[in-house]
């Protein structure tokens, strides 16, 4: 289900310009699609932020770290 490779290429889509040249010469429905992936992705992000954070620290990574720093400790 992870495919790195996608969020790469969809980076580099971004940020080399692309998408720029596509929304300025794209149709209306074309600046439209854009647009709406664009809002979706950000959905997207705003929930996987939601779950790295509690990922690392409601029981994830914080506290196994935690754990390690306790056992060094000792």
């Amino acid at each position: 289900m992870l495919k790195m490779d996608y969020l790469e290429k969809l980076e580099k889509y971004m940020t080399s310009g692309d998408m720029k040249f596509e929304f300025d010469n794209g149709t209306e429905e074309k600046r439209f699609e854009i647009l709406e992936f664009l809002e979706k992705l950000m959905d997207v992000a705003e929930i996987a932020d939601e779950h790295a954070t509690k990922l690392i620290f409601k029981g994830g990574l914080l506290e196994a770290l935690s754990g390690a720093n306790q056992e060094e400790e000792k």
